[in-house]
């Protein structure tokens, strides 16, 4: 039975890692491949992701605005590739994979990580994308809080699952000590304790917010770096901010970097401030290498950690509230009991056997409803 997954991919990040982690796990009756749309080239990082495993990945020739071609063109591949099911992931995935599905008569399945409404050309697409989910023969979302939203966007129930995000702890079992010379060599001070954060630097992560609890946070703990792993559209007015506030010392950009889980053990703390998620991966990660958590109470992130209990939850948008959390967590004793929880939730709840067993089932049982 042969999968394909349709992406929009301009990076290698969570949706990408989850995609390739769950073809990695889905049992020897399954052959998965990957079609993507080529983004201007920068779709090759996932390409070489893909390639590297093993997989066949796809580059598809059409892309926006040109849509009846791009519809024609996966339908052209799903055919040539004698594709059985479709697994969409984005609006773009969604809008053109429902049409090219419909086309030669497979199920097709939107995989459903959150929508972040970052700009108002997004917003549009984010628009059309909950009206194409309707269409869908299942909608696969990331965490029950990600089902709710598609479930009030007028999916219905029948059609709507939650498979969470899920995690390679192996990826994690060894720590790179050279990893945490150089997190401490991008600060011109070698600081006692380190804050961590990675993600996309737009508006919807929340990391002005970070940067605003920073001088709460160096009014007790002044001996605390905070190292910003990432980039995107908010880099420069995040970089000015900084300045102004007189934190160049404190805080260090590092950049986009695929090799983030090489330095998330040596966070001392990971702050997640976001404004929305659907499942965070990089929480994931920072569970299973027993590093605090200290997030906003946003999406799917409750689901993972559990106020007081596998970590810290604090309102998003409130820089004194995360400060707190943030000090509360690098105090040492309840910030490695709440790790050590979540460590083991993560290790029993959120592994790629567990997420590829699901998606077997919800295959198997699409194709079969089908006749196919």
């Amino acid at each position: 039975m042969i999968v394909a997954h349709l992406t929009s991919s301009p990076f290698f990040g969570g949706p990408e890692k989850q995609m390739l982690g769950l073809a990695q796990h889905l049992p020897a009756p399954f052959e998965t491949k990957f079609l993507l749309f080529r983004e201007g080239g920068r779709h090759s990082a996932f390409l070489e992701q893909i390639r590297a495993a093993g997989f066949e990945g796809i580059e598809l020739g059409a892309n926006t605005p040109h849509f009846r071609a791009m519809v024609c063109d996966v339908a052209s591949q799903v055919k040539r590739h004698a594709i059985d099911v479709l697994c969409c992931a984005g609006y773009k995935a969604d809008l053109v994979g429902g049409r090219a599905a419909r086309r030669v008569g497979i199920p097709v399945v939107s995989v459903s990580h959150g929508w972040t409404a970052a700009t108002w050309k997004v917003r549009i697409y984010e628009t059309l994308d909950r009206i194409a989910l309707r269409r869908m023969d299942q909608v696969v979302c990331v965490s029950a809080a990600q089902a709710d939203k598609v479930l009030a966007s007028g999916v219905s129930s029948s059609k709507v699952s939650v498979i969470r995000n899920a995690i390679r702890p192996e990826q994690f079992a060894e720590v790179d000590s050279a990893a945490l010379t150089e997190l401490q060599g991008g600060f011109v001070d070698r600081p006692a304790k380190i804050v961590g954060a990675a993600g996309r630097l737009s508006p919807e992560k929340g990391f002005n917010v970070l940067i605003e609890a920073v001088p709460h946070v160096l009014k007790s703990r002044p001996d605390v770096g905070f190292a910003l792993f990432g980039d995107g559209p908010e880099r420069a007015a995040l970089t000015k901010r900084v300045t102004e506030l007189g934190l160049e010392r404190q805080v260090v950009f590092f950049g986009f970097r695929t090799d983030v889980g090489r330095f998330l053990p040596h966070f001392d703390v990971l702050a997640l401030p976001s404004f929305t998620e659907g499942l965070p991966v990089v929480a994931l990660e920072a569970c299973v290498s027993a590093v605090p958590v200290v997030a906003t109470a946003v999406g799917g992130t409750p689901e993972v950690i559990e106020d007081r209990v596998t970590g810290l939850l604090v309102p998003p948008g409130d820089p004194p509230a995360l400060a707190r959390g943030l000090l509360e967590a690098l105090d040492g004793e309840a910030g490695q009991i709440f790790a050590q929880r979540a460590r083991e939730r993560v290790l029993n709840e959120f592994t790629f056997s567990q997420q590829a067993s699901a998606y077997a089932e919800l295959i198997e049982r699409l194709v079969h409803r089908q006749g196919r």
